[in-house]
């Protein structure tokens, strides 16, 4: 099987970037409530809090998703007629890693055709691996 490595290392990579993940977005979390809890009543706080309360959830969602997909893939590497489970995973991280990007773009922030690359990058080589399975398997 040509895409076992690719899908065993990269979901190991997958899981070690999305606990990592899932800890600072669980952290922000409780610093956004603390927040809540403390500046409710300053003005113009509110929707800021608001703000960052979605930014929170959808970065636990994120999170998630990229360690299920990397769970995943460590566990079916060696198993082709489980490629398409994988790959689904894969565009799921790669369409989590889009939406990212244009949120940020539309929080205000600047576009970084590097920031997009490099969130692309371990998602493609997976959703490659899972390919190569995938190939592997129908060739079988």
């Amino acid at each position: 099987m040509k895409g076992k490595t690719f899908l065993q290392v990269t979901g190991i990579l997958m899981i070690i970037g999305g606990a990592i993940s899932l800890i600072a977005s669980l952290a922000l979390g409780g610093l956004t409530t603390v927040l809540a809890i403390m500046g409710g009543e300053v003005d113009g706080l509110g929707a800021l809090i608001a703000l960052a309360a979605i930014a929170v959830v959808l970065s636990i969602i994120g999170s998630v998703v990229e360690l299920v997909a990397g769970i995943i893939g460590v566990k079916n590497c060696g198993k082709p007629e489980k490629a398409g489970v994988c790959l689904g995973w894969g565009i799921a991280v790669i369409v989590i890693s889009v939406i990212s990007n244009i949120l940020t773009i539309a929080g205000g922030s600047d576009f970084s055709v590097l920031s997009l690359i490099l969130g692309l990058v371990l998602p493609v080589l997976y959703v490659v691996g899972a390919a190569l399975n995938k190939k592997s398997a129908d060739n079988a």
